[in-house]
């Protein structure tokens, strides 16, 4: 009678937890992420971030060492940049090359940066897209793409390193560059 007593017993507690099978259990990656710096100046946000968002094998197809990328962060107070700095060789036809590249994200206009580096600076499309093309802003040797996003700007700044003596003609400054950044503008995603 006392096992027919504890049967009763137990089938009036609680019941137990039904299992829980996690196998089944799916967790999504946020489809957007914190900028990795950001500032109190009322500006926007930075949503491109060039060391993230531009893929390693674009940039190792393009001539660059994604695997040694160098992070950059710069808050300035009033406007912030996040910077992507990578060494590479690229080659260009009867003559080999060694290009650096930096890549910048920027919540300025692309006004102010009309204004800051006017003289330098083309204004531009790539696909559709606000630009401007700087040639020898900081120097000989170098040439940026400056494109307008809904942030700020994208910059990609690269300076041409020579391996002769003498100037290195004007018309090779940017050789090549207006096709790399046509074909990223896409990622730019803003």
């Amino acid at each position: 009678m006392s096992a027919a007593i504890i049967a009763v017993a137990a089938a009036c507690g609680p019941a137990p937890a039904p299992a829980v099978d996690n196998s089944t259990t799916v967790t999504t990656a946020p489809t957007t992420r914190t900028p990795r710096i950001v500032d109190d100046s009322g500006r926007p946000d930075i949503t491109f971030d060039p060391c993230l968002d531009l893929p390693d094998d674009v940039m190792t197809a393009a001539g660059y060492d994604a695997a040694h990328k160098e992070f950059a962060d710069m808050p300035m107070g009033s406007y912030t940049f996040l910077a992507c700095y990578y060494r590479g060789t690229v080659q260009i036809p009867g003559v080999l090359a060694r290009y650096d590249l930096n890549v910048m994200a920027g919540n300025v206009s692309l006004d102010e940066e009309l204004k800051k580096n006017g003289q330098f600076a083309t204004e531009i499309t790539i696909n559709g897209r606000p630009a401007l093309r700087e040639i020898g802003t900081n120097g000989d040797n170098e040439c940026t793409y400056v494109l307008e996003t809904n942030f700020g700007i994208v910059l990609f700044n690269r300076l041409y390193h020579k391996d002769h003596t003498g100037p290195v003609p004007l018309d090779e400054w940017c050789a090549g560059l207006d096709d790399f950044v046509t074909a990223v503008e896409p990622l730019l995603k803003a």
